[in-house]
C-alpha cells in the first residue's frame, strides 16, 4: 500500500453527562476513546462491532459532522481535526459519506439531478459542466439519464443508495465513508450496491472506510478489518488473516456467531458472558473482561494497548 491517505490518531469522543446536584455534569459517554488507524489511496478498512460501539460516531468525527474531544484526523497530511469552517469547506472535496438511510439523507423536494449537482454548485462550477458531469454521474451509479427530473420517493432503495454515491462523487473525493450504506437494503440490493462501490474504487482509486455490522459484506469488501468494542479498537488485521485465524475474543465471538455461507459447515459456538456493559461504566481494566471467557483476575488492572504482533495484526488483549 501507499503513504496513507488518512491517518486517524488517538481519536476520542466523551459526552458530558447531565446529574447530581443543578444538573451539573457527574458522568462521562466515552463513545469513542482513543482510536488509531490509517487508510491507502485505493483501499477498504471495513470497522465493525456490535450496535453503540462508536464505529459510527468515529465516521461522522472523519466527516467533521461530529466534533472531536480529543485525537487527529490526518488527510493528504493535513489534520482537519483543527480546521475552520472555510478551510474545512474547501477539504470536503477530499472526503465525503455515504449515510446507511437512503431516504432520510436525500432532500425530498430537490429533484434527483439537483441533489448531485448541489456540491458541484456550492463550488462556483459552471451550468454546462454541471449538466455534464451530472449526466456522467449517472451513468456511472448506473441510474438512467431521464431520472434526473424525479424526485427522491419516486426511486426504490437501491435506486435511492445509488443517487447518494453519485452525489458523494460528484466532487471527486480521495476518500469516501460508508455509514452502514447497505444496511437498510435487501440482501440482493446490497450485493449490487457493494459491486458498484467496488467497480468505482478499481476504476477511481477511491479510499472507502466502510462501516457495518455484517461481517459477510465488511469480508466481501475490505482490504483490512478493524474490529471495535466500548470506543476502543480491540483487532486490526488484512480481511484473510482476520476471519481465518482471529485472535482476540471478541472478534472470534462475532466471527462465531455469523450465520455460514455453508449450511453443512459447523462452527465452534464462542459464548460471551451477559450484555455489553454500559459506557458510562465501564468495567476497570480491559473493558471486554466481564464479558471474556478465557479473562484472568490481571485482566481488571489495566486497559491492554493495542500491540503490533506483526504482518499487519494489531491485538488489544493482556493473554494473546
Amino acid at each position: 500500500m501507499s503513504t496513507a491517505l488518512l491517518e486517524v490518531s488517538g481519536l476520542k469522543k466523551h459526552y458530558a453527562l447531565d446529574g447530581g446536584l443543578f444538573r451539573k455534569p457527574t458522568r462521562t459517554l466515552a463513545a469513542v476513546d482513543g482510536v488509531s488507524f490509517t487508510i491507502s489511496s485505493g483501499e477498504t478498512l471495513g470497522l465493525v462491532g456490535e450496535s453503540g460501539c462508536g464505529k459510527s460516531t468515529t465516521a461522522k468525527m472523519i466527516v467533521r459532522l461530529t466534533e472531536t474531544t480529543e485525537g487527529s484526523i490526518r488527510i493528504c497530511g493535513e489534520d482537519i481535526s483543527t480546521l475552520g469552517a472555510g478551510a474545512m469547506r474547501h477539504k470536503r472535496r477530499d472526503v465525503q459519506i455515504i449515510f446507511q438511510d437512503p431516504y432520510s439523507s436525500l432532500n425530498p423536494r430537490m429533484r434527483a439531478g439537483d441533489i448531485v449537482a448541489e456540491p458541484l454548485r456550492n463550488f462556483g462550477i459552471g451550468r454546462e459542466e454541471v449538466r455534464t458531469r451530472v449526466a456522467s454521474l449517472f451513468d456511472r451509479v448506473g441510474l438512467r439519464s431521464d431520472y434526473v427530473a424525479r424526485f427522491p420517493h419516486e426511486f426504490s432503495g437501491g435506486q435511492r443508495q445509488r443517487l447518494g454515491i453519485a452525489r458523494a462523487l460528484a466532487l471527486e473525493p480521495k476518500l469516501i465513508v460508508c455509514d452502514e450504506p447497505v444496511s437498510a437494503l435487501d440482501v440482493s440490493v446490497q450485493a449490487q450496491v457493494i459491486n458498484l462501490l467496488t467497480d468505482l474504487q478499481r476504476e477511481l482509486g477511491i479510499a472507502y472506510l466502510f462501516v457495518a455490522h455484517d461481517l459477510a459484506v465488511v469480508e466481501h469488501i475490505s482490504h483490512r478489518v478493524a474490529v471495535m468494542y466500548l470506543g476502543r479498537i480491540v483487532e486490526m488485521a488484512d480481511r484473510q488473516t482476520l476471519f481465518s485465524d482471529p485472535r482476540h475474543p471478541y472478534t472470534q465471538a462475532l466471527l462465531a456467531a455469523a450465520p455460514s455461507s455453508h449450511p453443512r459447515q459447523k462452527k465452534e459456538r464462542l459464548l460471551l458472558c451477559g450484555d455489553a456493559p454500559s459506557p458510562t461504566s465501564p468495567p476497570s481494566g480491559c473493558p471486554f473482561r466481564t464479558r471474556c471467557p478465557i479473562a484472568e483476575p490481571g485482566c481488571a488492572e489495566a486497559v491492554p494497548a493495542l500491540r503490533d504482533l506483526g504482518e499487519g495484526r494489531q491485538v488489544a488483549c493482556h493473554l494473546r
